[in-house]
């Protein structure tokens, strides 16, 4: 592949990781075009606030550059447990809020222009 795969994956524990020997290998064979970061809840670096580490609180350590990529055109994927999402969306609309962006109108410009895909059990 050409572009950027920029994977966020959040679990329990590292011993929860999944395909991380897969994802190890690919970030070695593609360094340019895969990036990887974890938010490990149950162990390892603790959010900003001092607390467990989720998965919108790695995507808020990065939200200027992962903004900047949705305006450019990237997707965003969010796969996994439903509710996950209102903390993920609380976390996106605060850094809307803190741009001075209307998160309902950055997010309808994400759904509309197919960037914006949720799989969520």
């Amino acid at each position: 592949f050409k572009g950027l795969a920029w994977l966020f994956l959040g679990v329990a524990n590292k011993d929860s990781l999944l395909y991380d020997e897969e994802f190890q290998i690919y970030k070695q064979q593609y360094p340019d075009n895969l990036r990887l970061d974890y938010a490990l809840s149950r162990e390892g670096q603790l959010n900003k606030k001092g607390g467990k580490m989720y998965i919108q609180d790695k995507v808020e350590e990065y939200a200027d550059e992962v903004f900047e990529r949705l305006d450019q055109g990237a997707h965003i994927y969010f796969c996994g447990l439903k509710g996950m999402m209102p903390g993920i969306q609380d976390m996106l609309k605060g850094v809307c809020d803190a741009k001075g962006i209307s998160y309902e109108e950055w997010l309808e410009k994400l759904k509309h222009g197919g960037q914006w895909h949720v799989e969520v059990y």
